[in-house]
């Protein structure tokens, strides 16, 4: 089994990543740079790759995307630029995410600077919330000329990418250069600050603008495992492990509710770090997998057994019993230690000041209804809940406070804007 401290997808080497860019059919109207949730264009960089210009490839990557160096490893590709990709019509679509990798990886090694900041307006931005969103949204407005300060609940900045996403997809070394690099525009990051509604209305005040990108950071326990013993949440489990660096010890017999990323990343990090039997039970079938297909892939190949079509409907003890969805069958499973990997609570549940629907702002665009001066991004808001979803929401909603704090239309801006 693979370690779980070392970055398990291979690297492209120089004549490699050529290679595999050399397959691009350059289409005119690119369907991969279009099907980018965060508009990174990869028609271009991977064009540049192409050519040998991989300082014109880091460009294209760094000015569409603050986080393109986590994206590039943890962003679900086959549902969004290598799907649309033309070369599967041919054989297989061009590995968009791997260039990707080698190109922010090549932008580290030579140290490149790409962001030029505008002249300062004097306006003041407060995001609430350090995960991908704010990030990104931080990175553009602070590239506006706009002062930035981040408030962030944890010891640290990253969200989600520092406290949930396993080492071996994503180490927290690369999280930490994105943040520098953030850093670096001005933006100020205040750590271990709780941000209430009555703190809230106090920020709303002090700044021109405040973005609101809090996400949804506790697991969600099924109510049948609310006074169950020997059961935490997934969400809660990984962030134990990363935060330990994977110096945790685990049992051997694990039991996993739930068939998402969240539930696969749990799965093969108790492989990484020793359990011997690690079994996901999901409500869905094979063909509704939530899972991304690399994701549910690299569960199979750590020997990970994976269920579907149960829903857990009984716990005793350590047991939990289960009965199928559509068919007469039950199923009994016991286990050392029970993962919940049946969603996560927004943050919101606890802001009785925002107008909301099951956790998701009510917006006008990124402008929350009722406000003049309060944005969302991220989780919080309605769409997909995926990193480079966030990143995307995260420029939207930069690009509408920018318009706002100049006196412009206050919604409705691109995410294909770029962030300089």
């Amino acid at each position: 089994m693979k370690s779980y401290h070392e970055e398990w997808e291979p690297a492209y080497s120089p004549d490699l990543v050529i290679e595999e860019a050399s397959r691009c059919l350059l289409c005119l109207d690119a369907p991969c740079s279009s099907s980018c949730p965060a508009g990174t264009d990869p028609a271009k960089f991977i064009r540049s790759v192409r050519f040998r210009n991989f300082k014109g490839a880091a460009e294209t990557i760094r000015i569409n995307n603050a986080l393109g160096a986590v994206c590039a490893r943890v962003c679900p590709t086959e549902k969004y630029c290598q799907l649309a990709c033309s070369r599967t019509q041919i054989d297989r679509p061009i590995d968009i995410g791997r260039i990707q990798k080698y190109v922010t990886d090549f932008e580290d090694r030579i140290q490149m600077k790409v962001y030029h900041k505008e002249v300062s307006t004097g306006k003041r931005v407060a995001i609430i919330g350090a995960g991908p969103s704010g990030l990104q949204a931080a990175a553009s407005l602070a590239l506006k000329g706009h002062e930035v300060t981040i408030y962030e609940s944890q010891e640290k900045a990253g969200g989600w990418l520092r406290y949930g996403i396993p080492e071996y997809r994503l180490p927290n070394e690369i999280v930490d250069k994105e943040i520098h690099r953030i850093e670096e525009l001005g933006v100020k990051i205040v750590t271990n600050t709780n941000i209430d509604d009555n703190q809230l209305a106090k920020l709303l005040k002090e700044y021109d603008a405040v973005l609101l990108s809090t996400g949804s950071p506790t697991g969600r326990i099924l109510p049948i495992f609310e006074k169950a013993k020997n059961v935490e949440t997934a969400v809660h489990f990984l962030a134990t492990v990363k935060e330990a660096k994977g110096n945790v010890e685990v049992p051997n017999k694990v039991l996993i509710i739930g068939g998402g990323d969240v539930a696969m990343d749990a799965a093969t990090t108790l492989k990484a770090l020793g359990a011997e039997d690690v079994v996901a039970v999901a409500r869905e079938t094979v063909a509704r997998f939530p899972a991304s297909k690399e994701e549910y892939q690299t569960s199979h190949e750590a020997r990970v057994s994976i269920i579907d079509g149960f829903t857990p409907v009984d716990v005793k003890d350590n047991t939990v019993t289960f009965e199928h969805v559509s068919m007469q069958g039950k199923l009994e499973i016991t286990a050392d230690l029970i993962l919940i990997a049946c969603g996560q609570i927004s943050s919101l549940e606890s802001m009785k000041s925002i107008p909301q629907t099951r956790g998701e702002a009510e917006t006008d665009g990124s402008l929350v209804k009722g406000f003049h001066n309060l944005f969302v991004a991220g989780d919080i808001v309605k769409g997909d809940k995926s990193v480079v979803y966030a990143v995307r929401t995260g420029k939207v909603a930069a690009n509408d406070i920018d318009n706002y704090l100049k006196g412009g239309k206050k919604n409705g801006s691109s995410c294909n804007e770029t962030i300089t």
